[in-house]
């Protein structure tokens, strides 16, 4: 039987392009990660492989123009957005370049014998090695920042760990082109092409998650599909971290005095952040809490008027919209449920953003309005209107996790007054990132950064943007009264490397 063609396809006809590839079979997925497997130790000097890093960042930038082109053809999402996130993308792999130079995030800790501790200790040194051949799952949304030379490789590969790329179907060709770039880069110092490989198909994702060669493995997407790889993960006869992205519906939490104090702009702000990108971030405000009464009613009005100017857009693929269309309907025939703004079809391939309102007591206990709990993928955003303090509260204590969590205070509450330092408590719970004043969309590379929560909107408590990501395809281990002549030059007590490190319970750097 012959191999399934990979097609490229225009959402904004639902046209096919061209041919890009064929979908892997199981061979082709055993040979690519064995390749990679076998690639694994032109990683090990940190040297290199950040120069690699950094080269492959000078390539990307300067294959920009038909890179972009390409993912614009596949995705719709603009020259403008996708010009932003390749710099985006650019930025993190240098970003992992400073932190393999730095070396801390090997985390080395060397403890001299001391007898005279309860019980003796003996002669330990600690450090982090490379997991292994890492899987990457690409994302529909991110065609560069969450796909082929997205978070998750750029974060193994400053690891030391090689990659192999199910590629996304959204962007066969994008992604075809920027794994051609990333192995021009490695080959460029000397290290094999095969440390990033590229696999199509969906039985070319299964076939990589069972593989034994494969380590570990990077997801963002469904809950649907994240749990099924998730679930086959740990079903191995060794099972394997799955750090897994699935779904989030990023509550906000609007207080009284907020919206007396800035109806307007918290409306118009919201509106701007639930329609960007034609609502497909993962970070976007699904599930808003505003109070009863005039305050309230003005922040409904502001963000009806703001996305009422909103121009209808192309989600990424026709499924999606399919899916988009029939979520909004459904939601929206619930009784009690109002759409001061319709959300659904904006045309043959487009679709309209819109608002769709409840009083918040149909959510404070489970029954059908759980619908409106759960993430609808796409520009629309539910609005509960709570006519006190405690059925906020009850309806915040029934969600899930998410990635976000935001809070809209007054001034007087950001400064300490009334409830404001409770409210960051109640919220820390339900996310990995708690916003204040501010909107959860852009999700900035940076070191303190966390994008993660409690499942499921992740699988683990790891994050996927900022420098701690690497942590995640690492594991430490200690060699005990090993002599200086077989240790790791990272754990010599010369410290030949410069390492930061932590020596006899002193922090050196």
């Amino acid at each position: 039987m012959a191999a399934a063609p990979v097609w490229s396809v225009d959402p904004r006809t639902g046209k096919q392009r061209e041919q890009v590839a064929v979908e892997a079979t199981a061979q082709e997925v055993d040979a690519v990660v064995r390749a990679a497997h076998a690639a694994r130790g032109s990683l090990a000097d940190r040297a290199v492989r950040s120069a690699f890093l950094r080269t492959a960042a000078e390539q990307l930038e300067a294959a920009k123009d038909g890179l972009v082109e390409t993912a614009d053809a596949e995705t719709a999402l603009g020259p403008v957005r996708l010009t932003g996130e390749l710099a985006r993308t650019c930025y993190q792999l240098r970003a992992f370049a400073d932190i393999v130079d730095e070396g801390a995030f090997l985390d080395v800790i060397i403890n001299h014998p001391d007898d005279t501790a309860t019980p003796p200790v003996p002669d330990l040194r600690r450090y982090k090695v490379p997991l292994g051949v890492v899987a990457v799952y690409s994302a529909s949304n991110f065609p560069f920042a969450f796909s082929v030379a997205g978070g998750d490789t750029a974060s193994a590969l400053a690891a030391g760990c090689p990659v192999v790329v199910k590629a996304h179907p959204d962007h066969p060709a994008l992604s075809e082109l920027v794994a051609k770039v990333l192995r021009r880069a490695a080959a460029e110092h000397g290290i094999p092409e095969a440390v990033v490989g590229l696999v199509h198909g969906f039985e070319a994702g299964v076939e990589l998650i069972r593989h034994p060669r494969v380590t570990a493995a990077g997801f963002t997407g469904s809950i649907r599909g994240g749990r099924a790889l998730f679930d086959a993960a740990a079903a191995r006869p060794v099972p394997i971290p799955f750090h897994g992205e699935l779904g989030s519906l990023n509550p906000v939490l609007v207080t009284e005095a907020a919206a007396a104090e800035r109806a307007e702009a918290i409306g118009s702000g919201l509106a701007g952040s639930m329609t960007l990108g034609v609502g497909q971030f993962c970070v976007k405000p699904g599930l808003v809490l505003v109070p009863s009464g005039a305050g309230g009613d003005q922040v409904v009005k502001s963000l009806a008027a703001a996305v009422s100017d909103t121009e209808a857009g192309v989600l990424l693929d026709h499924r999606m919209r399919d899916n988009f269309v029939a979520g909004v309907q459904e939601r929206a025939r619930l009784a009690d449920v109002d759409s001061p703004v319709t959300p659904g079809a904006g045309g043959e391939h487009t679709v309209s953003a819109g608002v769709l309102t409840v009083p918040a007591e149909k959510l404070t206990e489970e029954g059908a309005y759980d619908l409106l709990l759960e993430e609808c993928f796409g520009p629309v955003t539910v609005v509960a209107r709570y006519s006190s303090e405690e059925e906020a509260a009850t309806v915040l204590s029934r969600l899930p996790g998410n990635l976000t969590a935001t809070v809209q205070v007054s001034a007087e509450e950001a400064a300490g007054e009334g409830r404001g330092p409770e409210l960051l408590a109640e919220l820390t719970p339900l996310a990995g990132r708690v916003v204040v004043n501010a909107w959860p969309t852009g999700v900035a590379v940076a070191p303190a950064q966390h994008h993660g929560g409690p499942y499921p909107a992740t699988t683990s408590t790891s994050t996927s943007v900022g420098g701690t990501a690497i942590e995640r395809w690492l594991r430490p281990v200690a060699y005990q009264n090993a002599p200086t002549a077989l240790l790791p030059a990272e754990l010599r007590d010369e410290n030949p490397l410069g390492l930061p490190r932590r020596f006899n319970g002193v922090l050196e750097r």
